[in-house]
Protein backbone atom coordinates (compact mmCIF):
# COMPACT_ATOMS: atom_id res chain seq x y z
CA UNK A 1 0.00 0.00 0.00
CA UNK A 2 1.33 3.50 -1.53
CA UNK A 3 0.90 5.98 1.33
CA UNK A 4 0.37 10.14 -0.01
CA UNK A 5 2.29 11.55 2.89
CA UNK A 6 1.49 15.36 1.39
CA UNK A 7 -2.51 14.98 2.44
CA UNK A 8 -3.47 15.36 5.68
CA UNK A 9 -6.36 13.30 7.33
CA UNK A 10 -8.50 13.46 9.88
CA UNK A 11 -6.69 10.53 12.75
CA UNK A 12 -8.89 9.75 15.35
CA UNK A 13 -9.21 9.68 18.44
CA UNK A 14 -8.70 13.53 18.73
CA UNK A 15 -7.84 16.44 20.67
CA UNK A 16 -9.01 16.90 23.75
CA UNK A 17 -8.20 13.12 24.79
CA UNK A 18 -9.51 10.89 27.64
CA UNK A 19 -7.47 8.52 29.17
CA UNK A 20 -8.57 5.73 27.18
CA UNK A 21 -8.01 7.94 24.15
CA UNK A 22 -4.64 8.67 25.26
CA UNK A 23 -3.84 5.51 25.53
CA UNK A 24 -5.14 4.57 22.47
CA UNK A 25 -3.38 7.34 20.53
CA UNK A 26 0.02 5.28 22.33
CA UNK A 27 -0.62 2.18 21.52
CA UNK A 28 -1.41 3.47 18.10
CA UNK A 29 2.09 4.92 17.41
CA UNK A 30 4.20 2.22 19.26
CA UNK A 31 2.08 -0.08 16.53
CA UNK A 32 3.10 1.89 13.89
CA UNK A 33 6.69 2.26 15.19
CA UNK A 34 6.89 -0.93 15.67
CA UNK A 35 6.04 -1.85 11.78
CA UNK A 36 8.74 0.27 10.64
CA UNK A 37 6.62 1.70 7.46
CA UNK A 38 8.13 5.54 7.25
CA UNK A 39 5.55 6.86 4.99
CA UNK A 40 2.87 4.97 6.83
CA UNK A 41 4.00 6.53 9.85
CA UNK A 42 4.64 10.11 8.52
CA UNK A 43 0.96 10.28 7.86
CA UNK A 44 -0.15 10.46 11.59
CA UNK A 45 1.61 14.02 11.85
CA UNK A 46 0.99 17.21 10.08
CA UNK A 47 2.66 18.75 6.74
CA UNK A 48 5.15 21.19 9.05
CA UNK A 49 5.26 18.85 11.81
CA UNK A 50 8.50 19.65 13.96
CA UNK A 51 10.49 16.94 15.85
CA UNK A 52 13.72 17.12 18.17
CA UNK A 53 15.09 13.59 18.27
CA UNK A 54 18.13 13.71 20.08
CA UNK A 55 20.54 16.24 18.68
CA UNK A 56 18.44 16.33 15.75
CA UNK A 57 15.87 18.91 14.20
CA UNK A 58 13.03 17.41 12.11
CA UNK A 59 10.29 19.48 9.96
CA UNK A 60 7.81 17.78 7.71
CA UNK A 61 7.18 14.23 6.21
CA UNK A 62 9.44 14.24 3.69
CA UNK A 63 11.97 14.33 6.26
CA UNK A 64 10.32 12.67 8.92
CA UNK A 65 10.37 9.42 6.23
CA UNK A 66 14.30 10.65 5.76
CA UNK A 67 15.03 10.30 9.46
CA UNK A 68 13.25 7.04 10.19
CA UNK A 69 14.56 5.30 6.88
CA UNK A 70 18.04 6.11 8.12
CA UNK A 71 17.22 5.59 11.62
CA UNK A 72 15.97 1.74 10.45
CA UNK A 73 18.76 1.28 8.51
CA UNK A 74 20.93 1.38 11.83
CA UNK A 75 18.62 0.05 14.19
CA UNK A 76 17.96 -3.24 13.57
CA UNK A 77 15.82 -5.87 14.85
CA UNK A 78 14.06 -2.63 16.98
CA UNK A 79 11.13 -3.72 19.22
CA UNK A 80 9.64 -0.95 21.02
CA UNK A 81 7.16 -0.29 24.03
CA UNK A 82 5.12 3.42 24.95
CA UNK A 83 3.69 4.06 27.91
CA UNK A 84 1.58 6.63 29.06
CA UNK A 85 3.25 8.63 31.75
CA UNK A 86 0.42 12.23 31.64
CA UNK A 87 -2.08 13.98 29.13
CA UNK A 88 -4.34 16.83 29.18
CA UNK A 89 -5.79 18.43 26.04
CA UNK A 90 -4.30 18.17 22.80
CA UNK A 91 -0.77 16.33 24.52
CA UNK A 92 0.65 13.53 26.03
CA UNK A 93 3.83 12.69 27.16
CA UNK A 94 5.28 9.09 26.98
CA UNK A 95 7.91 7.16 28.28
CA UNK A 96 9.35 4.25 26.48
CA UNK A 97 11.66 1.70 25.31
CA UNK A 98 13.11 0.25 22.60
CA UNK A 99 15.63 -2.65 21.74
CA UNK A 100 17.85 -3.00 18.84
CA UNK A 101 21.08 -4.04 17.61
CA UNK A 102 23.59 -2.75 15.21
CA UNK A 103 25.67 -3.87 12.49
CA UNK A 104 27.95 -5.89 14.49
CA UNK A 105 25.06 -7.38 16.60
CA UNK A 106 25.83 -5.33 19.40
CA UNK A 107 22.41 -4.96 21.55
CA UNK A 108 21.54 -1.83 22.89
CA UNK A 109 18.04 -1.00 25.32
CA UNK A 110 17.15 2.76 24.17
CA UNK A 111 15.44 4.62 26.93
CA UNK A 112 13.20 7.72 26.45
CA UNK A 113 10.85 10.22 26.84
CA UNK A 114 8.54 11.97 24.19
CA UNK A 115 5.99 14.92 24.39
CA UNK A 116 3.35 15.16 22.11
CA UNK A 117 0.90 18.00 21.12
CA UNK A 118 -1.65 17.66 18.44
CA UNK A 119 -4.00 19.30 16.20
CA UNK A 120 -7.55 19.67 15.76
CA UNK A 121 -7.27 16.53 12.91
CA UNK A 122 -5.44 14.25 15.48
CA UNK A 123 -2.05 15.03 13.74
CA UNK A 124 0.53 15.16 15.80
CA UNK A 125 2.35 18.71 15.16
CA UNK A 126 5.34 18.61 17.43
CA UNK A 127 7.65 15.79 18.97
CA UNK A 128 10.21 16.33 21.26
CA UNK A 129 11.95 13.09 22.66
CA UNK A 130 15.06 12.78 24.80
CA UNK A 131 16.74 9.14 24.44
CA UNK A 132 19.60 7.32 26.36
CA UNK A 133 21.22 4.19 25.19
CA UNK A 134 22.27 1.36 27.37
CA UNK A 135 24.27 -1.22 26.16
CA UNK A 136 23.10 -4.69 27.16
CA UNK A 137 23.87 -8.72 25.83
CA UNK A 138 21.86 -10.18 24.09
CA UNK A 139 20.77 -12.88 26.69
CA UNK A 140 19.22 -9.83 28.51
CA UNK A 141 16.45 -8.88 25.96
CA UNK A 142 13.20 -8.47 27.08
CA UNK A 143 11.40 -7.57 24.14
CA UNK A 144 11.13 -10.95 21.98
CA UNK A 145 8.65 -11.32 20.21
CA UNK A 146 8.13 -11.78 16.29
CA UNK A 147 8.53 -8.23 13.95
CA UNK A 148 5.87 -6.17 14.15
CA UNK A 149 3.10 -5.32 16.64
CA UNK A 150 3.93 -6.18 20.83
CA UNK A 151 1.09 -8.63 21.19
CA UNK A 152 -1.66 -7.84 23.94
CA UNK A 153 -0.31 -9.82 26.02
CA UNK A 154 3.34 -9.01 26.23
CA UNK A 155 4.04 -6.76 30.25
CA UNK A 156 3.99 -3.50 29.91
CA UNK A 157 7.81 -1.34 30.64
CA UNK A 158 5.98 -1.15 33.86
CA UNK A 159 5.53 -4.96 34.60
CA UNK A 160 8.97 -5.42 33.03
CA UNK A 161 10.61 -2.80 36.08
CA UNK A 162 11.53 -0.68 33.31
Amino acid sequence: MDFNIEIEDMRKPLPDFSYEEALLKIRLAEDAWNNKDPKKIATAYSLDSKWRNRDSFVQGRDEIVEFLSSKWKKENDYRLIKELWAYQGNRIAVRYVYEWHDAQGNWFRSHGNENWEFNEKGLMTERHASINDVAIQEADRKFNWPSGRRPDDHPSLSELGL
